[in-house]
């Protein structure tokens, strides 16, 4: 472990510090007193993150937000292999992710579970006879509940996922299928498809990561316990594979069946707003990604209610110019001008 990064999160770092030992470490404002004596006792020193990323050989970017983008671009720029498992990385600017990558050498290892299982399931093939791709998606934590109880939800239900345990963030983008919308657009870049080819199920059981289905009609899937140390240990092991896996083994007669089904855009329109901006491209989905940051933020808060983040998400959206080919300056803008616009919604926008 050659450095830490962390935000706000002073005390849980402190922890990290004294268990990991980084030579180096990130946070913002000033250390908090167990952050302060942890660094002392082994001479963990304050680093940016973008000096970060550059001083180890792969960085894992797992920011929520637009945190990751600059220390992404650094590292790929010096033609290193990034895990990448933050989404508004590639969501605000997949073109120029792209572009820098493919120009310095660099390469994205994915760390989702879902884009690393269809990372697995290519390993060999060639992505032009990709027909569809298939991103699994629990449902969140409101997957059965119709719109009137969505009306209704608080944060601290919005932060229960079913399956997976997460930051605020990405939870509360689960129960909106916002971060699902979200991958689809990562998979655009991630594997040089169309988004035309990328397609949301339901898998209750998240025992399927993903599927893949080629050109003569047969169908690869990555199954695994929902567990992210396989993910994750994977983006830092390859080509290999580790051969103790920390997590159980799955056991499929255990789970005697899995489940499939098709998401519903009306209860759950982020999904959709999400994908119309990855259809769009240009600088519509850093609006769209930068908007739902704000309005999840509204939400817990106790500001908006949860069935205002797309309402907040759809107004943003409506308002903005869309460029077609944004340089990083311009993306950066469109960043900056969503986040007012979608402070500046007001409270029960909601349709």
């Amino acid at each position: 472990m050659v450095g830490l990064a962390a935000g706000r999160n002073h005390d849980l770092l402190a922890t990290q510090v004294i268990t990991a030992s980084p030579r180096f470490a990130s946070w913002e404002g000033d250390a908090s007193s167990a952050l302060a004596d942890a660094l002392s006792l082994g001479g963990t020193k304050r680093l940016d993150p973008v000096e970060m990323a550059l001083a180890c050989d792969i960085p894992l970017i797992g920011t929520a937000g637009a945190a990751g983008l600059h220390p992404t671009l650094a590292a790929l720029r010096a033609g290193k292999p990034v895990a990448i498992a933050n989404k508004e990385v590639l969501v605000m600017a997949g073109h120029i992710v792209h572009k820098v990558m493919n120009a310095n050498g660099g390469a994205l290892y994915p760390v989702d579970s879902e884009h690393s299982a269809i990372w697995q399931c290519l390993w060999g093939e060639e992505t032009h006879g990709i027909r569809r791709i298939l991103l699994t998606a629990s449902g969140g934590a409101f997957r059965d509940w119709d719109r009137e109880r969505l009306a209704a939800v608080t944060a601290e239900q919005a932060l229960n996922h079913p399956t997976w345990n997460m930051g605020p963030k990405i939870t509360v983008d689960s129960a909106t299928l916002m971060n699902k919308g979200m991958e689809t657009i990562e998979a655009m870049w991630l594997f040089d498809v169309p988004m035309e080819k990328v397609e949301v199920v339901l898998h209750r059981e998240s025992v399927v990561h993903s599927l893949v289905e080629f050109s003569d009609g047969s169908v690869k899937a990555q199954l695994g316990v929902p567990d992210m140390r396989l993910p994750i240990q994977l983006a830092l092991a390859y080509p290999e594979r580790m051969p103790a896996p920390p997590m159980p083994r799955l056991d499929l007669a255990a789970i005697g069946s899995l489940n499939f089904g098709t998401p519903d855009m009306e209860r759950f329109p982020c999904l959709r707003l999400a994908m119309e901006a990855g259809r769009i491209g240009g600088t519509a989905p850093a609006v769209m990604a930068a908007a739902d940051e704000v309005a999840v933020e509204r939400f817990m808060a106790g500001e908006v209610g949860f069935l205002d983040i797309p309402a907040i998400i759809e107004s943003v959206l409506e308002k903005h110019a869309v460029v077609a080919d944004p340089d990083l300056e311009t993306v950066l803008e469109a960043d900056r001008t969503a986040r007012e616009l979608a402070r500046a919604v007001p409270m029960g926008v909601t349709a």
